[in-house]
């Protein structure tokens, strides 16, 4: 079996794995692989753009006060404080890749104000951040001699104590199949970095793309790394309702200038459930538009912002503005329609600022990390300010000093009597199950009841995943599906622990929020 030896190892290639990567480069031979194309990622669908306090009139106090308030008072205070106050460094180093920020007719940031926000302190490229973003980050990496493997999946981290090296047990590596080849072979490094993204799949709508499995977070898990807060998946409160509108977000920016959430009727419907009306925290406006789809039977809400015009829609909106227009809804004169869809994993990997995991030589860095910063509801557009800071941070720990480790051999990958599949209808349809027992029981408003019936199924349908994978040959949709629902059942447990309504957890039977805010702490699988 081949082994490719690489200083570090960063899995993902998203703003968190190429900017880790980058940060990287330059200590040693960094190897980073993508299961898809490096651009196939949720930073690459980010429309808003990236929080950072610059107006003097502003301060990183007020931007860590509207962080815990929106994340209901779990996020961990010392955290937030530090990223906040980091956010300005991970700017510039975006803008040291080349990223053209929108600037104002004065020529300063253009900074704009979304839900949660007391401030204007979004720094945006026009309506597709994500997109300008990314791509500049991988022209940069693709300069910087960084060993790139696309179309590549990691199919198990690699453990000592699992392939019995001597020692304490820690990660040297993973597992990985060539979608291209079909071959495994092994990664083999003293520093592995999981940048893996989200898990938004695991839900039957979702805005994420079909990349977000969850991966990390069950590699990391089945490694035996601790788990933490995954019952907040937060749902974007307005994703495009269109037939053929797949995953299209309209950003929270647009409620950020003026618009407002409507019913059919045209009529406002928000003050009702909170003063602040429709910039208030997402978890608040999801639920809120939840209950009155449900209390009218209506398929879905609506954004009016006719009343700002056609021409500012077109020049600060002109990708939504343009997708819409597509489908047939011009933003200056109709009512746009939209639904919750699941958006962000609020939990993750427990990790530091700085990416350490409960396992030795394993870092997390992004949205498959749980550092503390959201709490129970992640602010708008935090999630990359996030990934700046942290993966600028994680470099700074993993680069100047390097672990001297000595690295064993990677036994060779065993495939047994494992045949090539020849149902793979099997697979899609327990991926489908998945997905709509979890928007079912587990999605805006919970009970126990629908967790209890969840969690019976899922143990169910695991079992059936295992016997699998292991019959099979491995492929792409098989390590997905495994992967689903792993994280499924996280969410699940870790719902079930929380004996109150706190942020994006609110269940019918606890409808309360608790005085004590405690963390939701699952240990990792120990087979």
């Amino acid at each position: 079996m081949k082994t490719v030896d690489c200083d570090y190892f960063v899995v993902g290639s998203g703003m968190a794995g190429l900017m880790t990567a980058l940060h990287l480069a330059s200590y040693g031979k960094v190897t980073l692989v993508s299961k898809g194309r490096l651009q196939d990622c949720n930073t690459n669908f980010a429309q808003g753009g990236i929080c950072c306090v610059m107006d003097p009139a502003d301060s990183f106090d007020r931007h860590a006060r509207d962080t815990m308030i929106a994340g209901a008072w779990l996020g961990k205070s010392a955290v937030v404080h530090e990223i906040c106050e980091n956010a300005p460094a991970g700017i510039a180093d975006l803008v040291d890749c080349g990223v053209k920020f929108s600037l104002s007719d004065e020529g300063w940031w253009d900074l704009t104000r979304e839900g949660g926000h007391s401030a204007r302190r979004i720094f945006h490229a026009g309506d597709i951040t994500g997109e300008k973003c990314e791509a500049a980050m991988i022209r940069r990496v693709r300069r910087a001699g960084i060993d790139i493997r696309e179309n590549t999946v990691v199919v198990d981290l690699i453990m000592t104590g699992r392939i019995g090296a001597s020692g304490d047990n820690r990660c040297v590596g993973a597992y990985v199949l060539d979608k291209d080849s079909g071959c495994i072979y092994a990664i083999r490094s003293a520093n592995t970095v999981l940048a893996t993204g989200g898990c938004g799949k695991v839900y039957l709508y979702t805005c994420n793309p079909d990349s977000a499995t969850g991966d990390g977070v069950a590699l990391a898990w089945r490694a035996g790394a601790k788990i933490e807060n995954m019952e907040f998946i937060q749902f974007h409160p307005t994703c495009l309702y269109h037939p053929q509108a797949k995953r299209f977000l309209i950003s929270e920016a647009v409620r950020g200038e003026g618009a407002v959430l409507v019913d059919r009727h045209g009529r406002e419907f928000m003050k009702k459930y909170d003063p602040r009306g429709s910039l208030a925290p997402r978890d608040i406006v999801a639920r809120s538009i939840d209950s009155e789809m449900k209390r009218t039977g209506d398929d879905c809400m609506f954004l009016d912002i006719r009343h700002k015009g056609r021409a500012y829609l077109m020049k600060r909106f002109p990708n939504i503005y343009s997708k819409c227009k597509s489908f047939g809804i011009d933003m200056a004169t109709d009512l746009i329609p939209v639904v919750p869809a699941a958006h962000y994993a609020c939990g993750g990997i427990q990790a530091t600022t700085d990416g350490r995991t409960s396992i030795k030589g394993l870092s997390a860095v992004g949205e498959c990390a749980c550092t503390g910063l959201h709490g129970a509801n992640r602010l708008a557009s935090n999630s990359l300010m996030e990934a700046l800071v942290c993966a600028r941070l994680t470099a700074a720990r993993l680069g100047p000093h390097p672990e001297k480790v000595s690295l064993p051999r990677i036994p060779a990958w065993k495939t047994g009597s494992a045949v090539p599949p020849d149902e793979a209808v099997l697979v899609s349809h327990m991926w489908d199950e998945i997905r709509r027992l979890m928007w079912d029981y587990v999605g805006i408003v919970r009970t126990n009841k629908r967790l209890d019936r969840a969690a019976r199924r899922l143990k169910t349908l695991r079992g059936e995943i295992r016997d699998y994978y292991f019959r099979y040959l491995v492929t792409p949709d098989t390590l997905e599906l495994r992967n689903l629902a792993v994280c499924a059942e996280l969410i699940v447990k870790s719902a079930q622990k929380r004996k109150e309504s706190r942020g994006l957890h609110y269940t019918l039977d606890y409808p309360r929020q608790a005085k004590c805010a405690k963390q939701t702490v699952l240990e990792g699988f120990k087979g």
